[in-house]
């Protein structure tokens, strides 16, 4: 009893003296410094990296309310896509063609990709935030919440640093420590930062081709697979089996052309390429067909909403219709998505924490809630569903 009592106290003293998150923010410093360090960055640019840091509990309150992904696709998409951002969208495609182009050849990368991811983080660049990035990384590396996404993070911005491409002083950015035009982390910017105007330097703040260039990098590192589509707007039949529906239920377009599928305009994806149907509503809404490179969405934003409308984005900077918005059932409340939650979660479904939003996990759940119950399965929450749970 004695030596395991030991042995654990031994542990505890050990996760202490590491101190991978929280606790005193100088030894915390102390101990990122020390891992700096042992990546091969001189001791000194350490201590002047983290000359004046300070936690900012501004980035702790934005990191705690991200409210905007409770809405559902509808009201989301039609917040974020004004216009004035198609308007913007054409014009960045012109001005910036010769990169486009470039990146179409190199990566196999539509323009309209990289211009809706553009418009959405930062509004073609006139926006790119005002919390300081380092402070932003180090609180985010300290907070317990998310250490092991951070902490590493933290470690880059030093680096990057080093190089010349930032200045923990003055750098300026998201509250979640992304920089530039297209918010890329400092860890991106060290290993997939590219110069895309030709002169020498890797700018992402100031340099739309540079960001440009390296957003495209960081899609291909993740597997985005040269010149094929990600989604297209399709019609879907009204027998269609909805238990079949879903981002994990993948088959040939073939087989859902079989099943009545068609593409709204234009034509669908390659016949054996494994596809996917995706109900962000339900059966009554918008309906998607998603390929393989609308998975790499989820490499860039873990948001279901936020990847369904950039996605869909893209296409309607590629020439797509406006999408038909149907007739969806109404979405539940954010108090009702956290109750749908807690009674999902207490017939055991993995929905991923309780913070009302409608997130990939909690769509699987409430699919195979659907399915048992004999409703609809569409993985759309409604009203009748709660009740019955």
């Amino acid at each position: 009893m004695r030596l395991a009592l030991a042995a654990a106290l031994t542990l505890l003293t050990g996760a202490a003296t590491a101190q991978t998150c929280g606790g005193d923010v100088g030894s915390f410093i102390a101990g990122v410094k020390a891992e700096a360090v042992a990546t091969g960055i001189p001791a000194a640019t350490a201590d002047a990296f983290f000359a004046g840091a300070q936690i900012d509990q501004s980035v702790l309150n934005a990191d705690r309310s991200q409210g905007v992904f409770q809405q559902d696709f509808i009201q989301f998409s039609r917040n974020l896509i004004s216009q004035n951002r198609v308007d913007n969208g054409a014009r960045n495609s012109q001005r910036f063609d010769s990169t486009f182009r470039a990146i179409e050849t190199r990566f196999g990368i539509p323009r309209g990709v990289l211009l809706a991811f553009w418009a959405f983080e930062t509004d073609y660049g006139a926006v790119q935030g005002n919390f300081n990035t380092r402070n932003a990384l180090l609180t985010l590396a300290h907070d317990c919440r998310r250490p092991d996404l951070f902490r590493p993070q933290l470690i880059a911005a030093i680096e990057l640093y080093r190089r010349g491409g930032m200045d923990p002083a003055t750098t300026l950015g998201a509250w979640a420590g992304e920089i530039g035009q297209l918010q890329k982390l400092p860890r991106e910017i060290v290993e997939k930062g590219m110069d895309g105007d030709g002169d020498g330097v890797v700018d992402l703040k100031n340099s739309a081709p540079d960001a440009l260039m390296t957003g495209a990098n960081v899609l291909s590192s993740l597997g985005w697979r040269p010149d094929e589509p990600w989604m297209h707007e399709i019609t879907v039949p009204a027998n269609l089996d909805w238990a079949q529906t879903g981002l994990t239920q993948k088959r040939p377009v073939s087989d859902w052309a079989a099943m009545g599928v068609t593409e709204r305009q234009g034509s669908l994806g390659p016949s054996t390429l494994p596809a996917a149907i995706l109900l962000p509503m339900g059966r009554n809404g918008p309906a998607f067909m998603t390929y393989p490179n609308f998975d790499v969405y989820f490499e860039w934003n873990r948001s279901f909403v936020y990847v369904t409308t950039a996605a869909y984005f893209a296409t309607r900077l590629s020439g797509a219709p406006v999408y038909n918005a149907g007739n969806p059932s109404p979405a539940l409340t954010g108090d009702q998505m956290r109750l749908l939650q807690e009674r999902l979660t207490a017939r055991g479904h993995d929905v991923g924490g309780i913070d009302g939003i409608l997130g990939a996990m909690t769509r699987n759940a409430v699919q195979a809630e659907q399915a048992r119950l004999g409703l609809p399965a569409d993985a759309w929450p409604t009203l009748d569903l709660l009740n019955q749970l």
